[in-house]
């Protein structure tokens, strides 16, 4: 007997019930997977140790970058995986806006 039947067993659920498989592909766009954050930061961590002594430069993962010609938020945006800008202050961020930079 596997968990899953013992457990149907103690919560009275009919054994004539099929569950799905619990790996099928999901019909959602597609997200990162652990392994691709898990890169995402690794690379952001290097390069912020690497470069540790300059004040120069910005470097994120998953931001939204603004930039409109009209400094509209809602025209023109995306969000890279990773993004760096040197040429500028190297502080935190909640979004890149060219316009304002």
């Amino acid at each position: 007997m596997t968990i899953a039947q013992e457990k149907n067993q103690q919560t009275g659920i009919c054994q004539d019930v099929i569950f799905p498989p619990g790996d099928i592909y999901s019909d959602e766009p597609p997200l990162e997977s652990e392994l691709h954050l898990e890169q995402i930061m690794l690379l952001l961590q290097c390069l912020k140790w690497l470069w540790r002594d300059r004040n120069d430069f910005y470097a994120a993962g998953n931001l939204t970058i603004y930039y409109s010609p009209h400094q509209r938020k809602s025209e023109f945006f995306r969000g890279p995986d990773f993004f760096v800008v040197l040429g500028c202050e190297r502080k935190t961020r909640k979004s890149w806006v060219v316009w304002e930079e």
